[in-house]
């Protein structure tokens, strides 16, 4: 297991491929194999073939896989190809330094994972009661509705069976 230089949210430039001497931005990482993707890059072109009546078919272009030996992070400050330092700052923390100009690459926010953090959990909470309310009021609407027809139904079950009842006894 190699570790990696680069990191989700990096720019990087492709160094070798058909790629080569393109930038984009790391979307994810694969330590275990040492490798990485990159939004936009090494378009790989997949064909789907549908294995039930409800699964759809088709060809799905997605990213592929890039060695991260074959990419190279972009410094933000002097905006050039580097390779990575690690340095202890100041508050004792490791962090990657660009060789060139000696700015830190960890400076700015690597983007969120799709995942909600907690505070946009807690905030968006009002409006998920208030939806969740909704649907169970209309759960229950349905419910008392599909009751009113299935009493309908046994009240006139029951008058049947009344006038059949009769009609034998009558007889």
């Amino acid at each position: 297991m190699a570790k990696l230089n680069v990191k989700r949210g990096d720019n990087v430039v492709v160094l070798t491929g058909k790629e080569n001497g393109k930038k984009g931005t790391v979307a994810e990482c694969f330590p275990e194999e040492g490798k990485v993707t990159v939004k936009g890059l090494n378009m790989i072109v997949k064909h789907n073939k549908p294995r039930s009546a409800q699964d759809k078919g088709g060809i799905v272009k997605k990213e592929g896989k890039i060695d991260s030996s074959n990419v190279m992070i972009v410094c933000p400050a002097c905006n050039k190809a580097t390779r990575v330092k690690m340095e202890v700052n100041a508050k004792g923390e490791k962090v990657r330094v660009c060789k060139k100009c000696g700015a830190s690459l960890d400076s700015k926010k690597v983007e969120p994972k799709k995942t909600e953090s907690k505070k946009e959990a807690t905030a968006d909470a009002p409006a998920k009661k208030a939806k969740s309310a909704n649907t169970e009021a209309k759960k229950t609407a349905t419910a008392k509705t599909s009751e009113k027809k299935t009493t309908a139904k046994t009240a006139v079950k029951k008058e049947t069976k009344k006038q059949d009842a009769s009609e034998k006894t009558g007889k």
